[in-house]
């Protein structure tokens, strides 16, 4: 059985609210699970202190027994410090400018 540390969605139409749940990966997202870890309200500021409300010893026991977390609760985990950040490649490669564009943005740096 694969566990995930992962959100389930709560709260009203356009108001959402996650809580953080323990399940098996073949459960659907807002549908059995095992244990609420926490909670994330995205409608409060990102400075707030109940953003992100997190039971620390309960995560630190589903970790120990093999539950991998999701992209986001792992970015959530990172920042409190009960496991290491996550590394995310650079998201826009393909907006960035090409070769061509990059040759005259370095031509028109170094002319002026």
């Amino acid at each position: 059985m694969g566990l995930k540390i992962r959100l389930a969605r709560a709260g009203a139409k356009k108001r959402p609210y996650y809580h953080i749940v323990v399940a098996d990966s073949r459960s659907p997202r807002d549908g059995r699970f095992i244990e609420r870890l926490g909670s994330y309200n995205p409608m409060l500021p990102s400075d707030h202190a109940e953003r992100v409300r997190l039971f620390d010893e309960r995560l630190k026991h589903w970790l120990s027994q093999g539950a991998i977390a999701t992209d986001r609760v792992a970015k959530f985990l990172g920042k409190a410090g009960l496991a290491p950040m996550p590394v995310f490649p650079e998201q826009p490669k393909q907006s960035a400018p090409k070769k061509r564009a990059q040759e005259r943005a370095a031509a028109a740096a170094s002319a002026a």
